[in-house]
């Protein structure tokens, strides 16, 4: 086995985990599952079928991984925050044909106890929030707060705010990597140079 499962946890036959990822207590990946390399699945935490956690992802304690939730390489997902699969569910009225997908690109981070509702993309290295509720797409290294979340500034890729304005253009570097963001149009990408 090229992973650790501890052995109170389920890792349904068929599902893929990759080298060095670790499977803690209670935990339940199902079989259709698909699981990168270095990823860390934290205690009671569910993955369901038609999920993809890229490498090096770190899902916390009591996160419930839903079908048709794709998480991209580095993904912080903090203890107890919730992903949903259908936009308005009823116990009475199955639903499983109206799944939405819900894509978390590279490096983002989500806090503690915040919820994503189901068909939003959350773009790279964004930072949401402890409790926030994300029910529209997030823009590449944006903070997000609150409920309905709003952006309230721009995050390094090392998880540092930057002293930026929230539309508009400018430039800021980070004080622990030195790196410069540079802001277009309300939009923010890295300086390759």
């Amino acid at each position: 086995m090229s992973f650790y499962q501890h052995p109170s946890a389920i890792v349904d036959e068929g599902a893929q985990i990759g080298e060095g990822s670790r499977v803690w207590h209670f935990a339940h990946v199902c079989s259709g599952a698909r699981i990168g390399a270095g990823v860390s699945l934290g205690q009671n935490v569910f993955v369901g079928n038609q999920v993809v956690i890229g490498d090096r992802c770190k899902i916390q304690n009591n996160v419930s991984v839903y079908d048709n939730v794709t998480l991209d390489e580095g993904v912080f997902c903090g203890p107890s925050m919730v992903f949903t699969n259908v936009y308005n569910p009823r116990s009475l009225i199955e639903r499983k044909d109206q799944y939405r997908d819900t894509l978390v690109k590279k490096g983002a981070t989500l806090g503690a106890n915040c919820t994503i509702v189901c068909g939003v993309t959350i773009g790279e290295y964004a930072f949401v929030g402890a409790g926030a509720v994300v029910n529209k797409d997030v823009p590449a290294y944006a903070l997000m707060v609150g409920v309905p979340a709003r952006q309230i500034g721009w995050m390094s890729e090392f998880g540092e705010q930057l002293d930026l304005p929230l539309a508009g253009d400018g430039q800021a570097r980070c004080s622990h990597t030195q790196a410069v963001y540079h802001l277009r149009s309300g939009r923010l990408e890295k300086s390759e140079a």
